[in-house]
């Protein structure tokens, strides 16, 4: 994580570090993505996703958090449009393992400010969900979160709290 410094500036570069003490960077894809990476890129500025947890856990496919009810079924207060291309965008990120999407309820402009994190390959989600970036330092975190004791809704047994979401830019 050494090639990363915090910023005060918005970049393509946000670094998610967990209470537990174990952190991951993404890049953000805004030329796939221009509607999603700016919601999330406002999010991020405004410590939307301090101290939120990683609700839903499923090893072998993905994590998912930013509800700030922690129930999975709140958001921020708006919703954005869904760029994904059964949705009539042509997004051509491939939800690979480390690959970074939105969330998002039965209706394809639903995504708020929840978001997962593919585990491993999930390409049955491609053109589906809208994938805004990839995990380019630190994945092990993701293999952490998965690696923790679920309930039978997927809630992990433990708390996995994100401490802070901010920029970095390389250093």
């Amino acid at each position: 994580m050494s090639n990363f410094i915090k910023t005060e500036k918005t970049t393509e570069y946000v670094k998610i570090e967990m209470a537990s003490g174990s952190s991951l960077v993404v890049r953000l894809d805004p030329t796939n993505a221009p509607i999603t990476v700016n919601n999330f890129q406002k999010l991020v500025g405004a410590g939307f996703y301090d101290g939120l947890i990683f609700h839903r856990v499923i090893a072998g496919f993905m994590v998912q958090g930013g509800d700030p009810t922690g129930t999975g079924r709140g958001g921020s207060k708006e919703t954005i449009k869904g760029e994904f291309v059964n949705n009539g965008v042509r997004n051509m990120i491939s939800h690979k393992r480390g690959v970074i999407s939105m969330a998002r309820s039965m209706f394809a402009d639903s995504a708020s400010s929840q978001f997962f994190i593919c585990h491993a390959d999930a390409t049955f989600l491609d053109g589906q969900y809208a994938a805004f970036g990839e995990v380019v330092d630190g994945i092990e975190m993701v293999d952490e979160i998965a690696a923790v004791p679920t309930d039978a809704n997927d809630r992990p047994l433990q708390e996995q709290k994100i401490k802070a979401a901010y920029f970095v830019e390389r250093a």
